[in-house]
């Protein structure tokens, strides 16, 4: 067991066993990434896997499911199938199974499918209610530009525009 030889030792032949998987680009199944409470990531994050954030991000979050844990910081838009919502988010969410526990603090707009909120939870800003056939027709819509103008009162008016240039 303790010896230097590698009698007993896995040589590579368990990889081929029937019981392994291969990886395939892509694929969601029981893959999972962990970003540790001292890990501090300033960019993007795009997962095809799990994600479980414990640290700070300062960017946007695109994933299938995330799990944010109470600690943890996401400066940025949060986008995923499915999350559960335990620490601080400064920017918009939009997932389609949502729960949000009670440590929880959110400062932006959610779009959600379903929701859960536990008490103490708190959410500064709009709650939005995304039908299944809304989202997706979104998905399918070409992504659209978003342009701040300045309306002639204390009103803000968002114009959305497909073409880039427009801006």
């Amino acid at each position: 067991m303790f010896n230097s030889n590698n009698r007993g030792r896995d040589t590579g032949a368990a990889a081929n066993s029937p019981g392994s998987q291969p990886h395939v680009p892509g694929a969601k199944r029981g893959m999972f990434s962990v970003l540790g409470p001292d890990v501090i990531v300033t960019g993007n994050i795009v997962a095809t896997a799990d994600l479980h954030i414990d640290g700070r991000v300062e960017g946007d979050v695109d994933c299938g499911s995330l799990v944010q844990g109470t600690e943890s910081r996401i400066v940025g838009l949060v986008k995923a199938e499915t999350a559960r919502l335990a620490g601080a988010i400064d920017g918009a969410v939009s997932v389609r199974q949502l729960t949000i526990e009670r440590a929880a603090r959110i400062t932006g707009d959610v779009e959600y499918e379903t929701i859960s909120i536990e008490n103490g939870a708190s959410i500064d800003g709009r709650l939005k209610h995304v039908a299944i056939d809304a989202v997706r027709t979104l998905e399918r819509a070409a992504p659209a530009t978003t342009m701040l103008i300045s309306a002639p009162s204390d009103e803000t008016l968002f114009v959305e525009s497909s073409d880039a240039a427009a801006a």
